[in-house]
């Protein structure tokens, strides 16, 4: 049996935080507002996965509480993974894009590639991150902020 789910996030630009996409920092003098770290790669990643199993979405197993104040998406993504195995199921893909006009992304993907590969505890060609920009359109386009979309199969 195989499932899909699709995930999509998005968080506005600001500064005096840390930009982080796909569990890896990166250089940029804005960073993304959010409860937890923002990464709206793994944040949109998580709600594919989440919707693959019909397990609802990243809000209602990571609320807004004290306890993921601040927290590492990866570590979000590492229960998601936890919580798809209890159903029965593993990772069989994600194919992702993450829309945004700056910083240039293209460097950074295969390390964002390498971790979410690890933990999601799948092979790296399992694991498809690509970049695009909004050609200057849109809040992306105008460096408001950053999305992502994903697409996730699930197999049991």
């Amino acid at each position: 049996m195989i499932r899909f789910g699709i995930g999509y996030d998005v968080h506005r630009l600001v500064p005096n935080r840390k930009l982080i996409l796909g569990g890896v920092e990166i250089e940029h003098p804005l960073g993304l507002e959010a409860h937890s770290d923002g990464d709206v790669l793994i944040h949109a990643i998580i709600d594919a996965l989440l919707g693959a199993a019909t397990l609802g979405d990243i809000g209602q197993h990571f609320p807004m509480t004290p306890e993921f104040k601040d927290v590492s998406s990866v570590e979000l993504l590492r229960r998601t993974r936890e919580l798809i195995a209890a159903k029965g199921y593993f990772v069989g893909n994600v194919d992702s894009i993450i829309v945004a006009q700056r910083p240039k992304l293209a460097p950074h993907i295969p390390t964002m590639r390498q971790r979410l590969a690890q933990v999601l505890k799948v092979e790296l060609d399992a694991v498809s991150v690509k970049a695009k920009t909004e050609e200057r359109l849109g809040f992306t386009g105008n460096e408001q902020g950053i999305s992502a979309y994903a697409v996730a199969s699930l197999q049991r």
